[in-house]
């Protein structure tokens, strides 16, 4: 089965923006439909800069993988990955590595002295891996929804600390309404990895359905530390001041927003948020004006 741009967009949730600028920094190529692979791909881009990796570190982390390891093509299909601070590492094999560096990565617990444990770790994750792909490719399809759901369910049983499958499966809920549920993943993904942009601005997401409003900003603004240039988050911030009555602190983000991303209907919508804003407080100085020359 192959997607549309329309679709990537829509079932990663990224900008056309965000997918431009990982085809100009060569992380992906742009072509006219996207496999399954591409989109497995894409989603392991998204994840890495959710987490603050650079897209260059990215770029300069593949060409070194394929250089490490004759015969890999493609790394962030052929190997799992996570980001080390501010590096990509790969395991492949049993072993980690960060190749720029060219180092290998102690990737276990000194605490733990059983190697067997590790071994059955490493076999969970790898099994986890293959039931997440499953998920993601049943998701699209409305009649395997429930499918995806037990997929992703199956993936956090065997590695709890999955945060990307508690995030789809947060995401799939949340579709339910089932907020309570797309709750209690999206919290579980922030507390895997405290430094998932994402998870807070799904988190956000949920909050502000459920009237939380003031715990819904905390959320989008922890997103935005994290991911400054997340768009979204931007957007979805603003309306929340507005229903907050806060009109000063929507226009920073409105703002924040139409730089971000210039085109299409949610930047029309921001530009005239911000054109009523500009009005209102316009009309506010006038009358102050006219109240104090009385």
């Amino acid at each position: 089965m192959n997607y549309h741009r329309s679709d990537v967009l829509r079932i990663l949730r990224i900008s056309g923006r965000q997918l431009a600028g990982w085809q100009r920094a060569g992380l992906v190529t742009e072509v006219p439909e996207y496999s399954f692979f591409d989109l497995l791909q894409l989603k392991k881009v998204r994840d890495l800069r959710a987490k603050r990796v650079r897209p260059a570190v990215i770029r300069q982390s593949l060409q070194a993988m394929q250089k490490q390891v004759a015969g890999m093509e493609n790394p962030l299909l052929e190997a799992s990955s996570y980001s080390s601070g501010s590096r990509v590492v790969f395991r492949h094999q049993g072993k980690s590595l960060e190749p720029i560096a060219g180092q290998f990565v102690m990737d276990f617990d000194p605490s733990r002295v059983l190697q067997p444990v590790k071994v059955r770790a490493i076999r969970s994750e790898e099994s986890a891996a293959e039931l997440f792909a499953k998920g993601i490719s049943l998701e699209e399809d409305p009649a395997s929804q429930e499918e995806a759901i037990a997929a992703y369910k199956k993936t956090v049983e065997l590695d709890p600390e999955h945060a990307a499958a508690h995030i789809n499966l947060g995401t799939l809920y949340y579709n339910r309404r089932d907020y309570a549920g797309a709750e209690r993943h999206y919290r579980k993904a922030i507390e895997v990895d405290a430094r998932y942009a994402l998870a807070y601005f799904d988190l956000g997401n949920v909050l502000d359905e459920t009237g939380r409003l003031p715990e819904a900003v905390k959320s989008y603004c922890a997103a935005i530390t994290l991911a400054p240039t997340y768009a979204d988050a931007h957007y979805n911030l603003a309306l929340a001041y507005e229903k907050l009555k806060q009109s000063r602190s929507a226009l920073r983000h409105w703002r924040a927003y139409v730089r971000l991303d210039s085109v299409g209907p949610w930047a029309i919508h921001a530009r005239n948020q911000i054109q009523k804003i500009l009005q209102g407080d316009k009309l506010r100085v006038v009358y102050r004006r006219g109240r104090n020359s009385d």
